[in-house]
């Protein structure tokens, strides 16, 4: 296509041109052609070279009737403008187009290419009363030719462009911008700033703590661009940043002219568990709960309110890190200096439980005087007492004033003092050997701590519980709060105790059962504790004794077990020391024996009376013959055989009969000899 223009073009100039109007006619349609013509097929093409011919003498800016066509200043004035048909232009660039036509939904604009672009009017909402035909704006090349063909332009993407670069100009240098907020989003608000979108921080409104985001939805405001994300072209803006600027002034001159003694007035603008932060004109003081009133409080919320105003006394500041302690307390007299003159020691007084410690606890009389219970003060008895368990923050209580020292502001209070020391008459109350009820107050490895009555009490050692059973620990006889009864073993005035027993209350039972537990007597027990040492065994009448692992050995070779019941052989009662040694193996092993016993007399027995058989034979025998004396004889020495090796009692009697058929015979025999 190319070569048929310049071909085209050749041939054009050969023509005569009749008149300048036919000629610029000739011009401009190669022109128009050249426009439909790709600007890059006629850059592309070549630069010839010159080659020398007949022809270099040829002008050829005449036609055919040697008539120029153009002077040399139109030719390059259509030269320029043929150029300017080739205009370039590249994706993203930003160029200044007019505003040609309006549709319904588009704005047709003009950059001077080979066609107009398309831009939406929602692109131009930001500009009052709207576009309008033949305004210049400024828009980006998005594409200069889509897959249909057409040029797609944008303003918006221009105006984001030429945003940021501004952003960044001003992140720089600092300067303060004006932003619209638009939106609410999460965690902070979204503000249009040279229409480009920022996030503003909720931290970052206010120097007060913000909740309702709305209200500011809508406002114009000034902000500060304070971080800027090149990566995702995101910028972040603060508000904060520019009243913390003013406030900064603001708290150079107040700290400038800041002393201490001096009474502000400040505004709560925070209320934490320790204190509480006012803002003192553009500077933040803390008051701390201690400083807050004379009296105790759990905490600041109960006498200060969110944006309290109220006159506060500087205490200390620090010019460095710029803080500021203030009390409101301070601005009142002490309670201890306008205590009543009265009060004295030995008054009683009224209080309320503020505070307790393991040490005791600190009465309330007037708000900011506390006096101390300490743990000896609260009750007679010499049992340890836990003030924690005694007592409960808020209850009301009337003690003596023991002691009060205004100067150092201590006082100390007691209850117990409120009534008689029951132990000066301690003897005439709970005499010896007198027996009382009594309610558990605390158990220890070692005992029980009973009280008798308010201030009196005393402890029974774990060996004075019971007549028959070992205890390990005394809880698994009786528990806190039970009644127990006792009997008063011995007083200690001085030391304020007293000796109980619980055991004491029935006579010794271990005298009594000696007969009944004697030695080789066979029980009936229960195995309720087994180790590997040995079995604890209940008996009869609560008692409990102890087997050896070697003797819970059963027949059959195995062990007696928990809970099994079983009977024992007593091989060791010692009433001293209350103690009762039981044996099971021995009942089986003791029969065994005396089975041996029985069969070895059985056997003995029988011997004796084979014995008397042959004796008695013999003795009837009056004569014999040689051969029936040396039968006899054979017979005696195996009966004597037979004895000694202990065989059974059939097996002796048969030679026994034997013995007497024997005997029998030779009565026969000998009977006609006689004749």
């Amino acid at each position: 296509m190319s070569f048929n223009i310049i071909k085209q073009l050749n041939a054009d100039e050969q023509e005569p041109i009749a008149s300048d109007a036919e000629a610029t006619a000739t011009t401009n349609e190669p022109v128009e052609m050249a426009v439909e013509t790709p600007v890059e097929t006629v850059k592309e093409k070549p630069v010839e070279q010159k080659v020398e011919t007949a022809h270099d003498d040829f002008d050829w800016s005449r036609d055919k009737r040697n008539v120029a066509a153009y002077s040399a200043e139109e030719k390059a004035k259509y030269d320029n403008v043929y150029d300017n048909t080739f205009k370039q232009i590249n994706d993203g660039e930003m160029i200044q187009a007019t505003v040609e036509s309006l549709t319904k939904t588009d704005a047709v604009v003009n950059i001077g290419f080979k066609s107009d672009g398309l831009i939406s009017l929602n692109e131009f909402r930001d500009i009052p009363g709207g576009v309008k035909v033949g305004d210049v704006i400024e828009v980006m090349v998005v594409e200069k030719e889509d897959r249909d063909g057409n040029l797609n332009l944008s303003r918006k993407s221009a105006r984001i462009t030429r945003a940021w670069e501004r952003i960044v100009e001003v992140n720089k240098t600092g300067e303060i911008v004006t932003g619209l907020v638009t939106s609410k989003t999460k965690g902070g608000l979204i503000v249009d700033v040279f229409g480009m979108e920022t996030f503003l921080p909720g931290s970052q409104i206010d120097v007060k703590p913000v909740t309702d985001y709305d209200q500011f939805v809508g406002k114009t405001m000034e902000f500060k661009v304070v971080k800027i994300n090149e990566a995702i072209k995101n910028a972040v803006v603060s508000h904060k940043a520019l009243i913390e600027s003013d406030i900064e002034a603001q708290r150079a001159e107040i700290i400038g002219k800041l002393e201490k003694g001096q009474v502000l007035e400040g505004t709560i603008k925070n209320i934490t568990d320790f204190g509480a932060f006012l803002d003192l004109g553009g500077l933040d003081g803390l008051l701390y709960i201690t400083d807050i009133s004379w009296g105790r409080i759990n905490h600041p919320s109960e006498v200060l309110k969110m944006d309290q105003k109220l006159n506060v006394v500087v205490l200390d500041f620090d010019d460095d890190k710029k803080r500021i302690s203030l009390g409101l307390k301070q601005l009142t007299p002490h309670p201890w200096d306008t205590l009543a003159e009265n009060l004295k020691e030995g008054e009683i007084v009224k209080g309320k439980v503020v505070n307790i410690e393991d040490y005791g606890a600190f009465l309330e009389i007037m708000p900011g005087v506390e006096g101390l219970v300490h743990v000896s003060e609260i009750t007679w008895a010499n049992t340890p007492i836990n003030a924690k368990e005694f007592f409960k923050l808020g209850d009301e209580y009337e003690a003596k004033v023991v002691t009060l020292d205004k100067e150092t502001r201590k006082m100390s209070l007691s209850i117990k003092q409120m009534t008689e020391d029951p132990w000066s008459t301690i003897e005439n109350t709970f005499p010896e050997n007198s027996r009382h009820m009594g309610v558990v107050k605390n158990i220890t490895p070692y005992g029980v701590f009973v009280e008798l009555s308010t201030g009196i009490g005393g402890m029974i050692h774990i060996s004075d519980l019971s007549w028959l059973k070992r205890f390990n620990n005394p809880n698994e006889y009786t528990k806190v709060g039970n009644q127990i009864e006792v009997i008063i073993l011995n007083i200690d005035k001085d030391g304020r105790k007293l000796q109980l027993g619980h055991k004491q209350i029935e006579e010794d039972p271990w005298n009594s059962l000696e007969s009944t537990f004697a030695e080789g007597s066979i029980h009936e027990g229960t195995v309720v504790k087994k180790d590997d040492k040995g079995a604890v065994v209940q008996l009869p009448y609560g008692l409990e004794g102890y087997a050896p692992a070697r003797h819970l050995v059963k027949e059959d070779g195995k062990t007696i077990t928990a809970d099994e019941i079983a009977n024992f052989m007593v091989i060791e009662f010692d009433r001293n020391d209350k103690r009762i040694v039981l044996s099971h193996t021995r009942l089986w092993e003791q029969e065994k024996e005396e089975e041996k016993q029985v069969i070895m007399k059985e056997k003995k027995a029988e011997a004796e009376i084979t014995k008397k058989a042959v004796k008695n034979i013999q003795s009837k025998v009056e004569k014999a013959t040689l051969g029936d004396l040396g039968v006899l004889a054979g017979l005696k020495a195996k009966m004597d055989s037979d004895a000694a090796s202990g065989e059974s009692k059939e097996t002796a009697a048969k030679p026994a009969e034997t013995v007497a058929k024997a005997s029998g015979e030779a009565e026969s025999a000998t009977e006609p000899t006689a004749e």
